[in-house]
């Protein structure tokens, strides 16, 4: 077994997240990718394997449990829509797409290296349920139930930017690093806050949470 392959298990124990075989190998490729691609395109700042592995493979990962949660508690088991905003190499978009191959997942992304990097990953991968898309999210019209993003820009921006591709139903979902206090009381009345989640990502010694949230009034 490959010393990747080794931490992504182990990793993937501590997040209590049962993966097979398949979807294990898929992640290892997709990092692999990365790794590719970086040396050509300015991927990510981060280059070296073992932090690729932790800081951009693992911090993902960690939010697939709670997302689940999520969607098991909305009854949006199958066909949900997730969009992935600035989506740069795929984080999270592309491991979510591998980890719940139910969910439909959109990376959108400025960049058109990145938005065809994407493209690439869900043809090399086999992802049908993944789609890279080269635009700006206000120039998107079709409705998602889930809006992530992965260290993107503030709260008020994220919301603002994206909330006209937000299901009538639909959640934001902001991953962090420390508790955004200040971005969250920046958040004009329209936005409501409804859960901070802690996270714990194997090996990275930082705090990481997600900001959940939802419109308090019809956008």
């Amino acid at each position: 077994m490959r010393s990747a392959e080794k931490d992504l298990r182990t990793g993937l124990n501590t997040l209590s997240l049962a993966l097979g075989d398949p979807q294990v190998g898929q992640l290892l490729d997709y990092l692999d990718l990365i790794a590719k691609w970086a040396r050509v395109y300015n991927l990510t700042a981060v280059r070296d394997p073992a932090e690729m592995l932790t800081h951009h493979l693992l911090d993902s990962l960690a939010v697939i449990a709670p997302l689940q949660r999520y969607l098991k508690k909305a009854g949006l088991g199958q066909g949900a829509r997730l969009l992935d905003v600035g989506s740069g190499a795929g984080l999270p978009g592309v491991v979510i797409a591998i980890c719940c191959p139910s969910v439909a997942v959109t990376c959108v992304d400025t960049v058109a290296k990145k938005a065809a990097f994407i493209k690439q990953v869900a043809l090399v991968l086999k992802l049908p349920n993944l789609t890279g898309m080269h635009t700006r999210v206000e120039a998107m019209s079709q409705p998602f139930d889930v809006v992530c993003s992965r260290a993107f820009a503030s709260l008020v921006d994220f919301t603002q930017g994206s909330v006209g591709v937000l299901a009538p139903t639909g959640v934001w979902l902001a991953m962090k690093g420390r508790h955004p206090a200040e971005e969250i009381a920046a958040l004009p009345a329209t936005v409501a806050v409804f859960h901070v989640e802690q996270l714990v990502v194997p090996g990275l010694d930082a705090e990481r949470c997600i900001v959940w949230m939802r419109p308090t009034v019809a956008a």
